[in-house]
């Protein structure tokens, strides 16, 4: 470790920080005096600063001498003794627009712009605000004075509740103690409803006056129902007076969980309660439940260092889905898990290269990185579902009420975590997550008759060129044939004669049933045969996992996505949402293998037509009373199929309910509002149609209906109006940075908009990185270009563009796998395109 990287933790351990901001909006600064109490384990201290201008260090009201180290984001102080000492220091900052530390939100209320003032500080952000050691371990009280240019009628929050306002100065009461990471606070003109717990902990949901007051009621259930659940499943009092949620407009991440005072994007937690799809109000309930799983596992038991990150967001991911199926059974929330985490987990986890869930970091750009959503959220919830299902729910609860008396208001570590819960079950389960949790990658399981022997052997699966380096995992097998073990930890098992335990079984043999493993399953010939003869006996989630790992198989150039094509049929006309997410992904991947605008392309699109025709006919456009979940979440993507198909009949009738709905357009439902006005975009596009709906963007606060114009507008064919989104990309008052990906990856999705704005990334990418280079999202522009390339000529544009970025820190990993990714997908369609496009003619005989 260099000298840079010492933690400041080892040389002085901070108890209270006396925290006193003035902020000036106006003038965009901020004035601050930070008095640390604190042990000083050393005469030369360092404590963390970023951007900040220090006038003076004192140390028990006496001048010490210091520097300010820029490059190690340090204040280094020298100080006259050892033991415990007080800090002052003086200093000034700038307020930024790089929606991290303290910064401004923008909004429009009657075309009034306005502003909310908010914090992000994770990860190492605390520095920009105010000079802390500001790491995970350094945990302390924090008593927080707040001054601002202060007009009536607005409202101040922060981690814990006001007790008094003197001369202009709001005063917080001292917080627990907790990592400087999570100090939150906000002021501005802010509307609220407030509700109560059982235990009598206060919820309360915050937004600007751009929204309607009844958006805050849904979240404001979710939050109150959220809290006493996990004060039931934790066996552990939520530890603070309040907990507040606040949207707020400008915001990096999805959402962010300040202890009391949780931060949202807009669109995580405020929705029309009478025009929101029911998939919208899933994702707002699972980030509300992730966050106020965090106030315990994150908030009060924190990770000693970033590399076990994955501790606070894997568990909050698998929570998330705890809570809401037990609030809200009747969505059968797990299902959403299967159908984006579990996919996303498996893609990303099959590139050689990628990050383990655990792993060692330093400089605070590569912390940044760390947050690899498909394996630091998703893997890892993966491998906690797998512990769950192994140890059952009794024995969870038992070891995490132990872990969180043992270490609250402390740091932990995993292997704390694992002991806790292998003490509740008897079980080694440090033994067997350490395998999923220090290695990267997964196991494809092959399942083979040889010889007249069931037999099974593990080896890594890879997707693209990969080094298999011999890796073994403990693999949970979950078989439905007693002869297979629980726990496959060899290279190879023999089950015995196939015959006789296919006879003694009377069904076909499967393994990771229920689909809760982390791995996939090659059956060789016989077996997959016997399967697919009964595939439609089986249950929707069976049925998903079959065909997502003949996918992940085809990826992985281990079967063919030509045979894959025969199958589609099988499975076009279940009602279940999670089949008919499995099977138009494989249907979105084939269009890889043709060219827009070709006769390859025309039959693809005819056979999307046979496939979407049946369920249009059944489900129509519209919701109807009473319908199932299923057909409400299944509806958007027959129809979406069916538009892609060109089929004549769809695209009237979205053209009839754009015309039905011109006069308010936000009145069309929520779960099809994307595709019909895209569907008008595209087929009866102008000039006055694309400024209507531009202008609807900027004016609408709705996440949702700005997120169906976005898809709209994005898809347009127009050389000439793609030109004018692009114009838009950097006019922060039309497209916030925040949602700027977004768009860039629509525009980059259509065939029409392609070169534009990979032109567009590459021209202005020092303005990109001006703008969002400091944010943990911005590396991920590269992976959503790397998501749509799949020619030789790409790929060669994107090494050209990308590698001599390769060193930046932060980017470093993305850009690796990224070549892989592209490199793996453009081999595929050179091998295999004229084998799938024959594959989907003869389906159209």
């Amino acid at each position: 470790m260099t000298e840079n990287n010492t933690h400041f933790y080892t040389k002085f351990h901070p108890s209270n920080y006396n925290v006193y901001l003035d902020i000036n909006r106006a003038t965009k600064t901020i004035s601050g005096q930070t008095t640390i109490t604190g042990e000083a384990l050393t005469t030369e201290i360092s404590i963390h600063q970023k951007a900040l201008k220090v006038t003076s260090v004192q140390s028990q009201n006496t001048d010490v001498p210091f520097t300010t180290d820029d490059a190690a984001e340090a204040i280094n102080i020298t100080l006259p003794s050892t033991g415990e000492t007080t800090l002052t220091i003086d200093y000034t900052a700038p307020l930024t627009d790089a929606m991290m530390g303290i910064y401004p939100s923008y909004y429009e209320v009657n075309g009034e712009k306005k502003q909310i003032i908010g914090t992000q500080f994770e990860t190492t952000f605390a520095r920009q605000a105010f000079p802390c050691v500001d790491e995970p371990e350094a945990k302390a009280t924090f008593d927080l004075a707040l001054k601002f240019d202060e007009h009536e009628g607005e409202t101040v929050l922060a981690n814990m509740p006001e007790k008094k306002v003197e001369d202009g100065v709001h005063y917080f009461d001292t917080t627990v103690k907790m990592s400087t990471y999570l100090v939150a606070f906000a002021f501005g003109e802010l509307q609220g409803k407030q509700t109560t717990t059982k235990s009598g902990v206060q919820v309360g949901v915050f937004g600007t006056k751009a929204h309607k007051a009844n958006e805050l009621d849904f979240a404001l259930d979710i939050a109150k129902r959220s809290i006493e659940f996990y004060e039931d499943f934790y066996q552990t009092p939520y530890p603070l007076p309040h907990s507040w949620q606040l949207a707020l407009p400008d915001f990096s991440a999805g959402a962010m969980e300040n202890w009391g005072l949780v931060t949202y994007r807009e669109a995580y937690l405020l929705l029309d309660p009478d025009n929101t799809a029911l998939d919208m109000k899933q994702l707002v309930a699972t980030v509300i439940s992730h966050e106020l799983a965090h106030q315990w596992f994150g908030d009060l038991v924190t990770m000693k260092w970033w590399d076990d990150l994955w501790l606070n967001e894997s568990f909050a991911n698998m929570m998330e889905y705890v809570a809401i199926d037990a609030l809200e059974p009747d969505w059968h929330i797990w299902e959403m898990f299967q159908t984006s985490d579990v996919p996303a987990a498996l893609q990303r986890d099959a590139t050689d290269g990628v990050q383990s869930v655990h792993v060692s970091v330093e400089d605070p750009a590569e912390i940044d990185a760390l947050f690899d959503s498909a394996i630091v959220y998703a893997k890892g919830a993966r491998m906690l579902v797998m512990v769950r299902s192994l140890i059952g729910d009794d024995a969870l609860r038992k070891g995490l009420k132990a872990y969180f008396a043992a270490h609250r208001y402390g740091n932990a570590t995993g292997a704390d975590l694992w002991a806790a819960l292998g003490e509740a079950s008897n079980l080694d389960v440090g033994a067997i997550m350490n395998s999923w949790l220090e290695q990267p990658g997964y196991p494809v399981v092959d399942a083979k008759v040889v010889d007249g022997q069931l037999t099974l052997s593990q080896h890594q699966f890879f997707v693209g060129d990969g080094v298999d380096q011999d890796r073994k995992w403990q693999i949970p097998l979950n078989g439905n044939y007693a002869a297979t073990p629980q726990i496959m930890k060899d290279a190879r098992v023999v089950l015995g004669d196939y015959a006789d335990l296919r006879q003694q079984a009377g069904e076909p043999f499967r393994l990771n049933v229920g689909n809760e493993s982390h791995f996939i399953v090659n059956y060789d010939d016989t077996l997959r045969a016997d399967l697919l003869t009964t595939s439609a006996d089986l249950d929707a989630i069976s049925q998903l996992q079959l065909l997502q790992d003949l996918r992940l198989l085809a990826d992985g150039r281990q079967v063919s996505y030509a045979d894959l094509v025969p199958l589609l049929k099988d499975f076009a006309e279940s009602p279940a949402t999670v089949v008919n997410a499995a099977l138009y992904r494989i249907a979105g991947t084939l269009t890889q293998f043709v060219t827009p605008e070709s006769t390859e392309e025309a039959q693809l699109r005819k056979l999307y037509d046979q496939l979407s025709a049946k369920q249009v006919a059944r489900l129509g456009w519209t919701p109807r009373a009473g319908e199932s979940n299923d057909d409400q979440l299944t509806r958007p993507y027959v129809l979406s199929a069916a538009l892609y198909a060109k089929n004549p009949a769809a695209i009237e009738a979205a053209h009839q309910l754009f015309t039905d709905n011109q006069a308010d357009l936000g009145a069309l439902p929520a779960d099809i509002r994307a595709m019909v006005l895209a569907n008008e975009v595209k087929h009866y596009g102008s000039t006055e149609l694309f400024e209507a709906l531009l202008n609807a963007y900027r004016q609408t606060p709705d996440a949702s209906f700005k997120s169906a114009i976005r898809a709209a507008l994005t898809s347009t064919p127009d050389a000439a109006l793609i030109k004018r989104v692009i114009e838009a990309f950097e006019d922060a008052d039309t497209i916030k940075p925040q949602d700027l990906r977004g768009w860039y990856r629509g525009v980059l999705a259509n065939p029409k908009g392609e070169q534009a704005a990979w032109d567009w990334l590459r021209d202005d990418w020092s303005w990109l990185e001006a703008t969002v280079g400091g944010d943990m999202e911005f590396s991920t522009y590269i992976t959503v270009t790397a998501g749509i390339f799949h020619t030789a000529e790409r790929l060669a544009e994107f090494k050209a563009f990308f590698e001599p970025k390769i060193n930046t820190p932060g980017l470093t990993r993305e850009i690796t796998m990224d070549i892989k990714v592209i490199g793996s997908r453009v081999d595929l369609v050179e091998a295999e395109q004229a084998a799938v496009n024959q594959a989907i003619a003869a389906e159209l005989n």
